[in-house]
């Protein structure tokens, strides 16, 4: 057999070889189950529609999704609401704000405002929000971490120690002026009542906020014995019927706390947190010491924990169930079509 035959034979085989790998290729492709993409972690929540009662926020029925314009953000007719946004929480944030929506008599008039770390991905958060709800009105608000925990002493738990669980402290800085009233709600709750109603609560007597209020809760525990011992301390508290209140539901008059700069007089009680340990519990010592005995009362009904964390655990509690219907996460292995 001769030299050149074998060398036409060698690249006849080669060439076989080659349309063979690309029919193959292509066949493969060809029958290959198409491959689903897993979807976004939560699924789109409906669009809620504004009763035919409800004030129009602007002279125009345009649609605008995070509420740009100022007509919009500074009505009087809005409905402002705050919360803390982070990964960690999200899913309580999504069922907290499904909840306001679906109770609300007029969802269209709301306005979310969502503050979040510096160090956080903003892009991600805001696109998780949008995704979920794409009608939404809202804003997002980064905190000064660096300045805030600065001013922070470890607590009993570090979870506590976290700067965002002090954006409560911060809102009338970071919201605009022309926003006078907010209502202040945690991501691990949700409003089973039209929040207008919450909107409503009446200060008066000058009072700043509104929340719910536990008198029967042993209040002394919530500062340390160097407190009580010392008179130019403990003496904050008198002439106050102090009680406990829960700063996850609050009705906040945003104009009285900038008149009365109560931003700043939280930090002083922080920075003397620094000097000598005066309580133990995080953000929630520097509200009562400075509000406790004058708010006005909120009804509430609330559970310790995490109602998420419950449910993932098989381990509900009773109230539980008011929680789970509002949870947009979707289920395990969720295909897209």
């Amino acid at each position: 057999m001769s030299k050149r035959f074998l060398s036409l034979l060698l690249s006849y085989l080669v060439i076989v070889c080659l349309l063979l790998t690309i029919t193959i290729a292509n066949t493969a492709t060809a029958i290959a189950i198409p491959t689903a993409t897993i979807s976004q972690p939560f699924r789109q929540a409906p669009k809620f529609y504004n009763s035919p009662q409800c004030p129009s926020l602007t002279d125009t029925d345009t649609e605008t999704n995070n509420g740009d314009t100022d007509d919009t953000f500074c009505s009087d007719n809005a409905i402002h609401v705050a919360m803390t946004l982070d990964t960690a929480y999200i899913r309580g944030s999504m069922a907290a704000i499904l909840s306001v929506l679906h109770h609300s008599s007029c969802p269209q008039n709301i306005v979310f405002h969502f503050v979040i770390s510096a160090s956080a991905n903003a892009s991600i958060l805001h696109a998780t929000i949008a995704t979920s709800f794409p009608y939404l009105n809202f804003h997002l608000y980064t905190l000064d971490d660096t300045a805030v925990a600065g001013l922070i002493s470890t607590s009993i738990r570090s979870a506590l120690d976290c700067p965002l669980n002090y954006a409560r402290s911060y809102l009338a800085k970071l919201l605009p002026l022309c926003v006078n009233k907010i209502v202040y709600l945690d991501s691990d709750l949700v409003l089973v009542d039209d929040i207008a109603k919450l909107v409503a609560t009446p200060l008066d007597d000058d009072r700043v906020l509104a929340a719910p209020e536990y008198c029967n809760a042993n209040f002394t525990s919530y500062f340390t014995p160097t407190f009580w011992s010392n008179p130019s301390l403990s003496l904050t508290f008198a002439n106050r019927k102090a009680c406990y209140f829960n700063t996850g539901v609050m009705v906040i008059d945003l104009d009285r706390w900038r008149e009365g700069d109560y931003t700043t007089k939280i930090e002083e009680w922080m920075e003397l947190q620094k000097r000598m340990r005066i309580y133990e519990l995080g953000s929630l010592p520097p509200f009562l010491l400075v509000f406790a005995g004058k708010i006005a009362p909120v009804e509430s009904t609330c559970g310790k924990g995490k109602p998420w964390a419950r449910l993932d655990a098989n381990r509900p509690c009773p109230l539980d169930a008011l929680w789970a219907p509002y949870d947009l996460l979707k289920p395990p292995f969720s295909f897209d079509s």
